[in-house]
């Protein structure tokens, strides 16, 4: 517990050093995230005996950065179609084709990159506060929603939440861990408005709006995490590598977030 509470303070150390860097340097970290856990998820996959199709997704990570700062989010949906009809034609074309290797091989896509480039987007907003807060938001979610069910879940835990999935996990800890992502959600708010000029909360999510993110993000979050567990429980991993101590991988690491970013571009989209 010692070394995982180390290390977690020395990725908000570094998530904080990011926030204040400019833009583009939190989006080129994401992506060399993003690097990081399509390889673990297609290599966890292909410890499950599979052959997934795995260059296309490479692909599309490379050329994300400057499609998606030219046309925005709705570049993603170019780039993803592109690269499944190059595994679907791959795939069908080997000497023993496979419906799991071509469903396999176009997972990372819908669970890692898509979600990724989200995240790239909201990093890369025109104006330096409003991507702070969304960016804050983003990770404080489904990380405070994480430790509140870690912590809550070890004290009042005894029914299981989803025992097939992730036998750990249970109501008390999922309830914890929406009040800790509502609470998360309440203090960005908060913070906001100290911090902003009228002009920046203006393009601001309201008061209800951090509520609803809060409940909404800590649910898809969880739903990440439950995710994340179910590949490694297919592949016969406990994690997907050791890049973290005490965290695993890093896609052990920010699975939540990155449902989470798809909400938040979900929200952005539907308010601008």
């Amino acid at each position: 517990m010692k070394q995982r509470v180390i290390t977690g303070a020395l990725l908000i150390l570094l998530l904080v050093v990011l926030l204040w860097l400019p833009g583009w340097f939190m989006a080129l970290t994401i992506l060399v995230a993003i690097g990081l856990c399509i390889w673990e998820e297609y290599h966890a996959l292909s410890l499950a005996g599979h052959l997934p199709v795995t260059w296309p997704a490479w692909g599309v990570l490379v050329t994300s950065i400057p499609l998606t700062r030219a046309y925005g989010p709705q570049a993603m949906i170019p780039l993803m179609a592109v690269a499944m009809l190059l595994i679907v034609g791959i795939v069908l074309f080997r000497k023993e084709p496979s419906l799991i290797d071509l469903s396999l091989s176009a997972l990372p896509i819908l669970t890692v990159i898509l979600p990724g480039l989200c995240l790239v987007s909201l990093s890369l907003a025109e104006q330096k506060a409003v991507e702070v807060v969304l960016m804050s938001l983003t990770f404080s979610v489904p990380l405070m929603g994480d430790m509140m069910a870690l912590f809550v879940g070890s004290a009042l835990g005894k029914r299981k939440l989803c025992p097939a999935v992730s036998p750990h996990k249970t109501v008390a800890g999922s309830v914890g861990g929406l009040a800790g992502s509502l609470l998360a959600a309440i203090v960005v708010y908060l913070i906001s408005l100290v911090t902003c000029n009228a002009a920046t909360l203006a393009k601001l999510p309201t008061f209800w709006q951090y509520m609803m993110l809060g409940v909404l993000g800590g649910i898809v979050g969880q739903l990440g995490d439950l995710f994340a567990s179910l590949v490694k429980r297919y592949s016969g991993i406990k994690d997907f590598s050791n890049l973290f101590p005490g965290h695993g991988g890093m896609l052990d690491r920010i699975d939540s977030v990155l449902f989470m970013a798809v909400l938040m571009i979900c929200f952005q989209q539907l308010t601008a």
